[in-house]
């Protein structure tokens, strides 16, 4: 089967196509998977630019939507002509964090799904979103349930709360999605007018253009009554993080999902303290959380933003379109 994978140390450059032996008959508690589409998330960028090592000849991309070919004997939850999507930690099937590597992950610790077909355990799995096309649901595994995580489980959010997405990738996009279904209040940043307009299109309830406002923290507090947010989507950590204390509220959520701004930070700990703000880590969520945010799309008008679609071969191409930033929305690989 064709297959992209990554030469060590990894780089761009050191992407390419493969013609590598096809996927094993699955054993009897696994599930072979015709895959159809997956999208390019930053971790991904990471394994694939070689910022995050991994194992020569990786195959690479953790999200993955297909259709069932062939069930295992033990296999209940699958039936050939079901429409799955792939799991971030699929050890981590509900409850609290258990994990905090990416060891059996597919493109990091295990081969990924920028192939045709792929067969793994069935714990890998859920089903697709009602209504989504495999573009769309291969977006749910990592920005969908990351959204999902930080706001309904970390959160969690109630409604008439407001919530702070910072751009528009695909967390943030989510993260905006789920807390206007929700009955939330949003405020979205961007640098782009452009950008801002289409958050407000999407129902933001109130735009700030961070690049012309640099103190934004201090104006997202007080759009809100004076009060502060209640809940912040931080992407950018060291770049973001001290208007995101500055901007939440006392008590107030702030939830890291991303290192946009870079590994370095001064943190002002002062207002932490005197806030007495809730700051935590979020890296995507549980197989349950997954589940769930399944069963929430089905029943919601969301439907996730797709920027652009590129051929499996044309990965590369694709990560390079990720790092020049002027993306809204996911980026899509058809399989």
């Amino acid at each position: 089967m064709r297959a992209m994978i990554l030469d060590a140390p990894g780089g761009l450059d050191r992407i390419r196509l493969a013609d590598v032996e096809d996927a094993r008959p699955p054993a009897a508690n696994e599930i072979r998977v015709r895959l159809k589409a997956s999208c390019i998330n930053y971790h991904d960028y990471g394994i694939a630019s070689g910022r995050a090592p991994t194992e020569d000849g990786r195959i690479l991309l953790a999200d993955g939507a297909g259709i069932v070919e062939t069930v295992g004997s033990e296999v209940t939850d699958f039936l050939p002509g079901d429409a799955v999507l792939t799991c971030i930690f699929p050890q981590w099937r509900s409850g609290p964090p258990q994990v905090s590597d990416f060891s059996q992950t597919p493109g990091d610790g295990v081969h990924g799904v920028a192939c045709e077909t792929f067969t793994a355990s069935a714990c890998l799995f859920t089903k697709v979103p009602r209504g989504y096309s495999m573009a769309e649901a291969a977006t749910v595994t990592t920005a969908g349930v990351t959204a999902w995580r930080a706001l309904l489980v970390n959160g969690p959010l109630q409604a008439g709360e407001t919530v702070l997405v910072q751009g528009s990738g695909g967390v943030s996009l989510y993260a905006l999605q789920i807390a206007k279904a929700l009955g939330a209040k949003v405020i979205a940043t961007s640098s782009s007018p452009e950008k801002l307009a289409r958050l407000r299109e999407l129902g933001a309830d109130h735009v700030i253009n961070y690049r012309d406002n640099p103190d934004w923290g201090r104006l997202a507090y007080e759009w809100n009554g004076g009060k502060g947010v209640d809940h912040i989507i931080d992407v950018g950590g060291p770049a973001t993080l001290p208007q995101s204390i500055e901007a939440v509220k006392i008590g107030g959520h702030i939830a890291m999902i991303g290192l946009l701004g870079g590994l370095e930070a001064t943190i002002p700990m002062i207002p932490i303290f005197a806030k007495q703000i809730r700051l935590q880590g979020c890296l995507n969520g549980s197989w349950q959380d997954q589940a769930d945010l399944v069963e929430f799309l089905a029943t919601q008008n969301i439907k996730p933003v797709l920027d652009r679609s590129f051929r499996l071969e044309e990965l590369a191409d694709a990560f390079r379109y990720e790092e020049s930033g002027s993306h809204f929305g996911k980026i899509v690989i058809e399989i």
